[in-house]
């Protein structure tokens, strides 16, 4: 089984429990810290979900990093995990993360079954999903809300702390979100 195999069933199932949403995105490969981390695949309707891939094939190195990034941004995560990884993976992950495991069937086709339902995640970062926006997004926000004298040639990092003061959570989270599912070019 490998990471395509994996990412193939896992959209594909997405896909079909969100296919009479008209306001979800599913997007593959989703960008966090500016490009350092990536997301395999996020589901941004209501909230942000990522999903993140460990095949049989792959290991688990990476994987703390991973959460760290993931933890400050997303509303919820879930691992889906090969078999073979699974005990190891439950130590390196919290708890509010759910698990889905990835099996191979006698068709060659790959089976995930829920072992963790993902929980909201407790200790979101503002800063870190604000950061999510291009700058151009913030800086639109921010013009919004009326908030964009003085700011319009500081640095991107300048008007992320300017949004997070602004904004409550909620209204933050709801303003991320429905800025990257009308970005065009992705």
């Amino acid at each position: 089984m490998r990471d395509f195999d994996v990412r193939q069933a896992l959209t594909a199932s997405l896909k079909a429990t969100h296919a009479g949403e008209p306001g979800t995105l599913i997007r593959e490969e989703l960008g966090l810290e500016h490009g350092q981390v990536f997301v395999d695949v996020a589901v941004i309707n209501g909230e942000m979900h990522g999903y993140e891939l460990k095949s049989e094939r792959d290991t688990l190195a990476r994987l703390p990093r991973q959460v760290e990034a993931y933890s400050a941004v997303l509303d919820r995560a879930t691992l889906v995990v090969g078999a073979r990884h699974v005990q190891q993976a439950i130590g390196l992950i919290p708890a509010w993360w759910g698990i889905k495991t990835a099996t191979t069937q006698r068709d060659g086709s790959v089976k995930l079954r829920p072992l963790r339902k993902a929980r909201r995640n407790p200790q979101q970062q503002m800063l870190a999903m604000v950061r999510l926006l291009w700058r151009d997004e913030a800086l639109e926000l921010l013009e919004s809300l009326g908030a964009a004298n003085g700011l319009r040639s500081k640095p991107r990092k300048m008007l992320y702390e300017r949004l997070v003061e602004l904004l409550p959570a909620e209204a933050l989270r709801a303003e991320v979100r429905r800025l990257l599912k009308a970005r065009g070019d992705w």
